[in-house]
């Protein structure tokens, strides 16, 4: 199969990878570039373990081929600690028992870091409407839709 150069910028660090046409964005981001954070949990894109920001929308990277970002965005959860949103959302999820054993929580903060840039004060609501693709075998989501709406100020 021949490779082709892939030109992306993920979490503002511009990136230039050789990869086969058929390799997806999580494949890249955890092979190519190292970037660990963003979990396979499926690979079929119903867990939404993989979930990352593509040009600022949260998509499924187990499923979208990585060759469809040339020349896009990419925000993985490594990126979020130099986001202010991003960065109150990780301190808010430590805060109020939003993490319980790990796996499921950077798909949890990518989509909400979404939620948050389309509505900035979502309701509970809104909040579990946005996480509904995200399953977690831990919790109760309790925990999960309070760390969004405090991320934001608006309690639970």
């Amino acid at each position: 199969m021949t490779k082709r150069v892939l030109s992306l910028t993920v979490n503002q660090t511009p990136y230039a990878v050789e990869i086969p046409p058929n390799r997806t964005l999580l494949g890249v981001l955890r092979d190519e570039l190292g970037l660990l954070g963003t979990k396979d949990g499926c690979s079929q894109g119903v867990c939404g373990a993989c979930t990352v920001l593509v040009d600022g929308l949260a998509v499924r990277a187990c499923l979208m081929l990585a060759l469809r970002t040339e020349g896009r965005q990419v925000m993985t959860v490594e990126g979020l600690a130099a986001d202010a949103v991003g960065s109150r959302l990780q301190e808010v999820f430590a805060e109020t028992g939003a993490v319980q054993c790990g796996f499921c929580t950077p798909g949890m903060l990518m989509a909400a870091r979404a939620l948050l840039d389309e509505h900035p004060r979502p309701s509970a609501v809104e909040v579990r409407e946005a996480l509904v693709g995200n399953l977690c075998r831990c919790t109760g989501y309790a925990g999960i839709v309070r760390g969004v709406l405090a991320a934001r100020g608006t309690g639970p």
